[in-house]
Formats: structure tokens, sequence, C-alpha cells
């Protein structure tokens, strides 16, 4: 599969002639935090080529163990006080070099983590490591994410400065797949697809979803590292977009309880060096059109056997699994169906370039290393173990019993996580003990605060 010539993507010695013709003056250098946030530092052109290219950018270790508010929190064996808040290096990964259409004379790049024991918890390491485990078997994961989103009328300083109470979202009736409506959308919507394209990153379309003011944009399949860095691009594209125009987007897994959730489906298969996708065979299953593979059935059969151990890095965060609800469109049963987006897994396709397994159970709040990571280890595993998968569901799969279900909390997605054998076996002690720290200290904060429902439910009538 050859490298593609993406419109916005630079090789270095691009960027060299264009910091020389003064065309790009400033590189943002950034890594993905646990929660799969943009973080790092804007450097001139002539730093980053002088001194960032060959000894790396150093940045504070507590970046990788602070909550969602930038608080220190206690408890990280990695980084805390206890080891100084000493500094870790983010070594620049020179093939994620775009241009920031978005951003005057701006470039940015993504950038590893490296020395000493957090390299390991670095969500793009832990993909990388996964991806290490699959090129030793010759195969060659592909993937994408339709990342879906909630855009509001209110300026991000105006909705905070509402207690994000009594939101207007831009559209003002169920908008999916809906032209009119999304017409009205179309200055920013447009605006987000065209500086994604020359960002390099390749848009195939975007579209209303199933809620007012809701959105979906679908970005183009490639190796699964680089849809993981567009996820994260994409997100940070979109809110500095939004930022720019007046306007706020939400990425919550459920930003109000009487509307539609956010998901981040993500589309996987697998191929070999000469193009050919392996989940294709001659075997066949009741109700896929296509023949598969035995490839195909293990991969399957590890998804749907570790995807419950797996919950804490498709669903982070306490209103993650207020997303799960029956009847929504996200999934509340670990089951799989060809073309069935009542379940957890559906299976889509038929011909050889689009054959392809879609994960339903992310939410868009979710980290895309993590999620990346957890279905390619459970994928594999289920290659290296033989597992097969379970009968697939016709119908509502919302209604079945004795099936396994989707965690339906935080507390329990974490003992799962902790728990599990085989999530240490394949992502080590270290992985295990940080990500159980960081679900626990979301939930720390969670049950300090006393909610808007306690105060309606309670207040008067207790």
């Amino acid at each position: 599969m050859g490298k593609e010539n993406i419109r916005g993507k630079l090789s270095l010695d691009e960027l060299k002639e264009d910091i020389r013709s003064e065309r790009i003056s400033t590189v943002i250098v950034a890594f993905p935090d646990l929660y799969g946030r943009l973080m790092g530092k804007r450097v001139t052109g002539e730093f980053f080529l002088e001194h960032v290219l060959d000894h790396g950018l150093h940045v504070c270790s507590y970046l990788l163990a602070t909550d969602i508010e930038m608080e220190l929190v206690p408890g990280y064996c990695l980084s805390g006080w206890n080891t100084g808040y000493g500094d870790i290096v983010l070594v620049p990964d020179l093939d994620t070099l775009r241009r920031a259409s978005w951003l005057p004379r701006t470039a940015i790049v993504l950038a590893d983590v490296e020395g000493g024991k957090l390299s390991h918890i670095a969500p793009r390491t832990i993909l990388k490591r996964q991806l290490v485990r699959a090129n030793d078997m010759d195969i060659l994961p592909l993937g994408a994410t339709e990342m879906e989103m909630f855009l509001f009328r209110e300026s991000y300083d105006e909705a905070r400065l509402k207690g994000y109470r009594d939101l207007r979202s831009l559209g003002d009736y169920i908008e999916d797949y809906h032209i009119l409506q999304t017409s009205r959308e179309e200055p920013l919507i447009g605006a987000i697809r065209e500086h994604l394209m020359a960002s390099g990153i390749p848009v195939e379309s975007s579209k209303g979803e199933y809620g007012p003011g809701q959105h979906e944009i679908n970005i183009r399949y490639s190796d699964i590292l680089e849809a993981a860095d567009r996820t994260v691009l994409f997100k940070e594209i979109c809110k500095e977009i939004a930022l720019e125009k007046g306007r706020s987007i939400t990425f919550m897994a459920k930003w109000d309880e009487g509307m539609s959730g956010n998901s981040m489906h993500i589309h996987l298969s697998l191929w070999d060096r000469e193009g050919r996708n392996l989940f294709l065979g001659n075997e066949r299953i009741n109700g896929i059109p296509a023949g598969v593979s035995r490839i195909f059935k293990h991969f399957l059969g590890g998804l749907i056997a570790y995807a419950r151990e797996l919950a804490l890095f498709f669903a982070p965060t306490v209103n993650s699994y207020k997303r799960y609800r029956a009847g929504s469109f996200a999934p509340t049963r670990i089951v799989w169906g060809y073309d069935n987006r009542s379940a957890g897994f559906r299976v889509v396709g038929g011909g050889k370039n689009s054959f392809r397994i879609e994960c339903r159970l992310p939410g868009a709040d979710a980290n895309p290393y993590l999620a990346f990571a957890a279905l390619l280890a459970a994928g594999m595993d289920g290659i290296e173990k033989g597992i097969a998968p379970p009968p697939s569901v016709t119908g509502d799969a919302y209604i079945l019993e004795d099936v396994p279900q989707v965690p339906r909390s935080l507390e329990e997605a974490l003992v799962l996580f902790r728990e599990s054998e085989f999530v240490r076996r394949i992502f080590g002690d270290l992985v295990v003990e940080h990500y159980s720290r960081f679900a626990e200290a979301e939930l720390e904060a969670y049950r300090a605060v006393v909610t808007d429902w306690e105060r309606i439910r309670y207040f008067e009538r207790i």
C-alpha cells in the first residue's frame, strides 16, 4: 500500500523551505495526554530546526498525571511530588508534520514521550506497542473514526458564563441526513471540513446527526496510528474553528439527558503487505454476504471476549456511561451483527476493500489511541488464542438477555479493568495502575460535587 500524497502534509525539506521563506514562523510540538488532548509548546521555526529536531522538547511530567482541570492528582507512582515532577522529553514524529491551516504561518507536529517509565503509559506509545505486535505477524491494521459533536450558538466564554445551562444548539430539530438544516450550519462545518483537508486530514463527508445541532464528520481510513493522530487533531481543529467563529462545540458523550449521545465509531480491518483484506476468506457465516477468514472470526471473537474488561478505554469519564441507553443508537449489549446498529459490533461491507468491523462502543470523549489500542489488543489475542465469536444477532439487540452488557458505570468499568488478567498480561502493571488511578481521580472529583439534580430533587421536598 503506497504512501499517499496528502494535501497539507509536510516533508522536512518543505518545512525548511517554508521557514526560510517566512511562510511558516511557528511550529506547534504537541502530544496527546491521558484524555487525548494536545499538550505542548509553540516554538519558533528556527528553534525547531536548530534544537528540537535533534534534542526534542522538555515539558513537565505532570502532564501525564493531572485531571481535566489541570489539578495535581496525588497517588500516581510515576509522577508526583514523590518524583519531583521532573521533565519528560517530546520527540517529534516527522511523519505527522503538517500545516496548521487554521492558524497563520504555523505548522504542527505530534511527538512521542521518551525517557523513563512514564513513556510506557503515554497513550501514543501504548498504541504503537500493539502495532508492533500486529506487524510481527505481518498484519497491517487500517481504520478510521466517525466523530459526532453538538454545535451551539454560544461561544465557549458565553457558555461558561451561563454555567453551561440553557444553551441553544445551532439546530432546532433532529437533523439526521437533513440537507436544509445542515445548510444553516455550513458556515461552521464547511470551514472545519476545509481546514481539515488543508491540514493533512482527508475527509469523506459530513452530515447532520440524531440530535438538534448534532453533526458527524467522517475521516478517511488509514493505518491506525495515523487514524488516531487525525482524530486528536480533528477535535483540536473543530474547537479552534468554533472559537474563531464565536460558537462552541462539545464532544461530551452525553451533554444532555434528553439528547442523543456523541459517539466515536471506529472502523477497523486487517490487511497484508500485498494489499489483501485479511478478513475475507472462504468460510460462510449466516447473514454475511462475503466469505470470511478464520482471522476475521477470531479477531471478532477477541473483541467480544474482552470488551467489558476494556470499557475504561472506550468510556473514560463518569458522563460516558450515560450515553449507553436502549433505543439511542449507542449499544448496551456486547454482541455483533451484520449491518445492525443496535449491536456493540457491527460488521459492514461486502467488497474486498470495504469489508470491516465497526465498534460502536467508544464515545466521542474517548482517547482514540487507547480505544484503537484496546481493539487491536483484544482482536490480536483472539487470533492468537483462536477465540470463536458467539452467533450473530438480528433485530433488536437492546432487548436481548443472557448476553454480555456494557458496564453501567465508571466504577464497574474500573473494577473490570483492574482485575482483568488479560489487561495486565497485554498492557502491563504500569499501564493498569496508572489508568486505574486516572479513573479513581475522576470518580473522587465527581463524588465531591453537589449536582443541580440533587438541589432540584431535595432542596424543598426532603
